[in-house]
């Protein structure tokens, strides 16, 4: 099911790139004004000197750090852990799990300490949370706390044996969410040539 709608998706982007295409040629070809072909030298040029630009935003490095932290999560054995209904914990989960608990509770300190406070280092300079830096670092904030718990649970519990294995698991997430990363780079293509074109 997953794997089809992922098709299907792929193939809506590509063909409406290819759509875009065609009627960017065939509106500049009749003189509409303000809109501009992708195939005309200027389209070219601009695809080709702003295709790597395009792509670096911030929801690239978000989708890359959410699919690692989720894949340290499935693999550090924490879901299997949380998820009802559980067996009794032996001894090296419960151990994993109360270091894991602790680590969350330090990492949510140091940041409530960086943005809660009055003056805060994360606040904006009127003070207020939203907008800030610490809003502009929200996902990896969120990704590091998934990162450092999951890491600790698996290392602690016995699940990662040495740091290949932790490694692993970060790939593992990356291997995992790769579908998105080629729909995050065809719909990015998509709407930056649909700015080029009409904007």
């Amino acid at each position: 099911m997953m794997k089809r709608l992922f098709n299907g998706v792929v193939v809506a982007l590509l063909i409406a790139q290819l759509a875009l295409v065609l009627m960017s040629w065939l509106l500049s070809a009749t003189m509409t004004e303000d809109v501009r072909s992708l195939i005309s030298s200027e389209g070219v040029r601009w695809f080709f000197s702003h295709f790597s630009s395009m792509l670096a935003t911030p929801w690239l490095v978000w989708l890359l750090l959410l699919s690692m932290a989720a894949g340290s999560l499935c693999c550090s054995g924490l879901l299997e852990t949380l998820r009802p209904p559980r067996s009794p914990l032996h001894y090296r989960q419960r151990l994993a799990l109360r270091t894991s608990v602790s680590l969350l509770v330090v990492y949510i300190a140091g940041v409530a300490a960086l943005t809660v406070v009055p003056h805060a280092v994360l606040l904006s300079a009127t003070g207020q949370l939203w907008p800030s830096p610490f809003s502009r670092a929200v996902v990896p904030v969120l990704s590091f706390a998934l990162l450092l718990v999951s890491i600790v649970y698996g290392w602690v519990s016995g699940r990662y044996a040495t740091l290949a294995d932790v490694l692993g698991s970060l790939c593992y997430g990356i291997a995992k969410a790769a579908p998105l990363f080629l729909i995050y780079v065809l719909f990015v293509q998509f709407y930056e040539s649909l700015k080029f074109v009409f904007l």
